[in-house]
């Protein structure tokens, strides 16, 4: 899809639109890799608090450690999938139940997911004039399929007829089913559930305003709303498993999103790459916890994990 992207203009376009690189734009970059490793802790409260809900006793450090060695695995091996894969394992081992940690990662995932479209909705919302042109539609409608999508996984996965039948026969069941008693819980716990939010709407705002910083350190200077309407959507398309860190699915969103009516289709991909550098090296702090994570003995079969 990048390679595509590449031939729908001049090379010479492409390069064009690199700047001039000057101390401000240096300085842009330096905020938005702040802002995005920020993001990275507001992530670790997040899935702390979700352990702390379904009653796992975990530090931060422990917690923040999981997940960056996720970060760095889920940046620069295909899909997002893998980091959360290794979280779970790192998890299950130290607190010797993976179940649990299934959950809590699929729940802090899926508030992510829940964020991300009411972003896009409130922004529209303030600002209808964004639903002028196609692409205020686009994300109209991707934001309200996404909710859709989310609030039937929900009520499947938390309804007594659905996800309270499954048992733990297995890994796979009893993962699942742990995923339905989280759900259970926080239905009971409603404020626990309303802090979840608000750290996760911080950590979203942390990672739009990392991508405004991009945009002003190579010249492009859109109004705010314009960046909390439409980079949520980008985020979305950006995670789905078709692709290493996303690449080519994001630098096609900010086309199709940002591109001739706000700024030139080459500039959106500059800033798609831009972000997906500026992403990778906050990502690189994870290379120590991945390497030098935990290891524990499986005591029945004496087999080392990491």
């Amino acid at each position: 899809m990048l390679t595509l992207l590449l031939t729908q203009f001049p090379a010479g376009d492409l390069q064009a639109r690199w700047p001039e690189w000057q101390t401000s734009s240096w300085l842009w970059l330096s905020a938005s890799l702040g802002l995005t490793i920020g993001a990275f802790a507001l992530a670790s409260i997040r899935w702390l608090e979700v352990c702390k809900t379904l009653g796992e006793t975990l530090s931060f450090s422990q917690v923040f450690g999981y997940f960056l060695a996720g970060q760095f695995v889920g940046n620069f091996l295909p899909t997002t999938v893998g980091g959360d894969i290794l979280r779970v394992t790192r998890m299950g081992n130290d607190t010797s139940n993976h179940s649990r940690a299934f959950a809590s990662v699929i729940i802090e995932r899926s508030t992510g997911w829940l964020v991300l479209p009411l972003i896009t909705l409130f922004t529209l919302m303030v600002k209808p004039g964004l639903l002028s042109d196609r692409r205020g539609a686009i994300a109209l409608a991707g934001s309200l399929a996404t909710l859709v999508l989310l609030s039937l996984f929900i009520f499947v996965a938390q309804h007594p007829s659905f996800g309270g039948r499954l048992k733990g026969q297995n890994r796979l069941t009893a993962s699942l089913a742990a995923v339905h008693q989280g759900l259970a819980i926080y239905r009971k716990v409603p404020g626990s559930m309303f802090r979840l939010l608000a750290v996760a709407v911080a950590f979203q705002a942390c990672l739009i305003f990392a991508v405004i910083c991009i945009a002003n350190s190579i010249g492009i200077r859109l109004d705010v709303s314009t960046w909390f309407a439409f980079v949520p959507m980008v985020f979305v398309a950006q995670v789905l498993p078709i692709a290493i860190g996303g690449l080519g699915v994001r630098e096609a969103a900010l086309v199709f999103f940002l591109g001739t009516s706000y700024i030139a289709s080459s500039q959106s991909v500059v800033l798609g790459l831009l972000t997906y550098a500026v992403t990778l090296i906050a990502s690189l702090v994870g290379v120590v916890p991945f390497i030098f994570g935990p290891r524990h003995q499986n005591t029945k079969g004496g087999v080392w994990h990491r």
